[in-house]
């Protein structure tokens, strides 16, 4: 099976799905224990959530499960939250610090190296591809990273997580103008009853954190959804509330539209002062 797949539009606005992705080979199935292949951790859902929200969106969808590799983390294995809780390049455990791998089969450094070039550098050469081509056609780029997580796990965070979760790397990765337009209509949820934080306990991944460079014209933005705003519930099956998910798409629908828009404002100015 391809690692990803693509759809290409005009748009400067760039979906990435890091963690939708079901399909684990055979081999490595079998190597997962029952917790493990419950796939507990996927991002359930998030590409029907986002579907059809911006036409002419660029989407870069990788197809394989985070239990493989994971595609929003450092190739190096360097932890992006230093000190707190996380899951790794290759997780060794689930959200919960529970073990996923039959212990005869955890992945060593070698099938490490193999799902590196496998999975996660094919997936990230479609994603920088995608990123420079729409750099190109209009002098800028925004990824928007789209995610989600239950909004209960004491092993990563206390609490109960907020419905929107943005991350620009403490605004690093973005230009001021696409957090603060974000955060106002996530804000403005708050009339529909949605909670939201920028720069919480998900500042954004490896993903927004590598790609996110606004002084080249490429800005990165991550929305990490509690999955209580659209699941039935956060457990097994995993099924999508249709009420729920209709709600919430008419508040994404309005954040991407405003990017494209804050995008487009700052491609029109940058060309006026040429």
């Amino acid at each position: 099976m391809q690692p990803f797949e693509i759809t290409r539009g005009t748009s400067p606005v760039i979906l990435a799905f890091p963690h939708t992705g079901t399909h684990v080979p055979e081999m490595m199935l079998q190597q997962l224990n029952a917790n493990g292949r419950l796939l507990a951790d996927t991002d359930w859902h998030v590409d029907r959530l986002y579907e059809g929200l911006l036409p002419g969106a660029t989407s870069v969808r990788a197809t394989f499960h985070r239990y493989v590799i994971d595609a929003n983390r450092d190739p190096e294995g360097i932890s992006l939250y230093p000190g707190q809780n996380t899951t790794g390049l290759v997780p060794l455990t689930d959200f919960d610090g529970m073990p996923i791998w039959d212990e005869p089969s955890i992945p060593d450094d070698v099938a490490i190296a193999q799902r590196l070039e496998q999975y996660h550098a094919p997936y990230h050469r479609a994603l920088a591809a995608e990123i420079e081509r729409v750099r190109k056609l209009h002098g800028i780029a925004v990824l928007y990273d789209c995610h989600s997580i239950r909004s209960g796990i004491p092993y990563l965070f206390s609490g109960k997580l907020p419905d929107f979760n943005i991350g620009t790397d403490t605004g690093r990765s973005c230009a001021p103008e696409f957090e603060r337009s974000t955060a106002e209509l996530t804000a403005a949820a708050a009339a529909d009853g949605y909670t939201s934080i920028a720069n919480g306990r998900f500042k954004g991944g490896w993903t927004t954190r590598h790609y996110g460079r606004p002084e080249t014209g490429v800005h990165a933005i991550q929305m990490e959804l509690a999955q209580s705003t659209y699941m039935v519930e956060e457990a097994p099956p995993f099924a999508l509330d249709m009420p729920k998910a209709r709600r919430l798409r008419v508040h994404l629908k309005a954040i991407l539209e405003r990017i494209e828009a804050v995008a487009l404002d700052l491609k029109h100015s940058q060309g006026a002062a040429r």
